[in-house]
């Protein structure tokens, strides 16, 4: 097998799977990267001390809007008292749809 072949079959590899990745349009964020952009968000307003996010978008509905996201939580100790919060971000843009105690 010559270099030449190994390089235009990987090429063409390399164009198959970009061309599939645009065909799927799974263009959702990862769940870590989801939750890192929540923390990021809301620690200026309530100290986080935990969290947890679910690995797998869902379907939602909120406001007659379709949405894929992903559900999760957060721990904050203010004044000594531990309080839970669960949030619902966006899968496509990380913006944070829902955020509950």
């Amino acid at each position: 097998m010559k270099v030449r072949d190994i390089l235009i079959g990987a090429g063409v590899g390399l164009a198959a799977g970009y061309a599939l990745k645009e065909y799927t349009g799974n263009s959702h964020i990862t769940p870590e990267k989801a939750l890192k952009t929540v923390k990021e968000n809301i620690q200026d307003h309530i100290p986080v001390n935990g969290s947890w996010i679910h690995m797998t978008a869902e379907d939602y509905m909120k406001d007659d809007l379709e949405y894929k996201v992903y559900r999760g939580g957060i721990s904050s100790t203010k004044e000594g008292e531990t309080k839970q919060m669960d949030f619902i971000v966006d899968a496509k843009t990380g913006t944070i749809l829902e955020l509950t105690s």
